[in-house]
């Protein structure tokens, strides 16, 4: 059953080819459009825009745990090799809206502060198309 009402962040994950990235304590997903602008004379004096290009990027932050199947070291290892990775974004819940893309890692972060976790953090930029689909 879909979830409803107001839930936690805790439920949404973030998979990387198929598996989980581990140990995150946030992900966002951010859809962007670019808007050209068509304002010419007959405008009368507003700014007018037509639909151009989608895009998208996805990012995430987290704890480094060296044994997740999906890690900080693996997905440095696809930024470093500039491999394409599938990624989705949503909840396991059954009835629940997923969002798949295909992307590339545009950064990767670990941080390491005395006597503090080692955190990580990154995001992937997509390309092609973002599909909606609904977990079965």
């Amino acid at each position: 059953m879909a979830t409803t009402g107001v839930f936690s962040g805790t439920n949404l994950i973030l998979k990387i080819e198929d598996t989980a990235l581990g140990h995150t304590t946030s992900c966002t997903m951010s859809f962007n459009a670019d808007l050209p602008e068509a304002t010419t004379k007959d405008s009368n004096g507003f700014q007018e825009v037509i639909a151009g290009v989608k895009s998208g990027e996805i990012s995430f932050d987290g704890l480094v745990a060296y044994d997740d199947s999906a890690n900080a070291i693996e997905m440095a290892d696809y930024l470093l090799a500039g491999t394409q990775v599938t990624a989705v974004f949503g909840t396991a819940v059954t009835g629940d809206s997923v969002y798949t893309v295909e992307g590339f890692l545009s950064s990767v972060e670990m941080s390491a502060e005395m006597e503090s976790p080692v955190s990580y953090s990154g995001s992937i930029t997509t390309t092609g198309s973002i599909v909606k689909s609904t977990n079965s």
